[in-house]
């Protein structure tokens, strides 16, 4: 419902800005401020959408929480959506997101009406991060694993024979 009575409201606002802000200052000063803001704000979401995702990588790469920085990332991407928009409605709502501040605020009250069940970053075998060893270091083996019963007679690989790594091979 919400989201039909946005749709609705939102071109009806522009339609009226338009009519006011063209009737106030002309018709080509209108179109052009419109155009103007569209290129000021693509700017700005350019820089600010580099920054977000600095900021991700920096998180997922300290294992932190990516919330913060994927929370700022979707509401610069809504801002260059609205900047996009013309209009000084949407206008408006695009420059505002692209103040942090403004950022902040949606974010807490966004936190306060979600309720968040569980987070896991990694497998639930996963070791944890050791700061003075790289993520991913050539004598670390990503491998998964199958216990086998030391007792049990070596069974040869569809007739190749045995390896040599186990009990009654060559190799020893």
């Amino acid at each position: 419902m919400w989201i039909f009575l946005a749709f609705l409201a939102v071109p009806l606002i522009e339609i009226a800005l338009f009519i006011q802000v063209g009737g106030l200052i002309g018709l080509w000063p209108t179109l052009g401020l419109v155009v103007l803001t569209a290129i000021v704000g693509t700017t700005l979401v350019r820089s600010q959408g580099a920054q977000a995702l600095a900021d991700l990588r920096r998180a997922m790469a300290e294992l932190g929480d990516p919330t913060a920085p994927l929370a700022h990332g979707a509401m610069i991407l809504f801002a260059g959506a609205m900047l996009l928009t013309p209009g000084f409605f949407t206008d408006t709502v695009g420059i505002a997101l692209l103040i942090p501040r403004v950022r902040l605020a949606v974010m807490r009250y966004l936190a306060s009406r979600v309720t968040v069940a569980s987070f896991q970053m990694g497998g639930a075998g996963t070791a944890r991060h050791d700061p003075h060893r790289p993520a991913h270091s050539p004598d670390v083996i990503d491998a998964d694993f199958q216990e086998l019963d030391p007792d049990a007679p070596a069974r040869p690989m569809q007739g190749r024979g045995p390896s040599g790594w186990t009990r009654g091979g060559s190799g020893h």
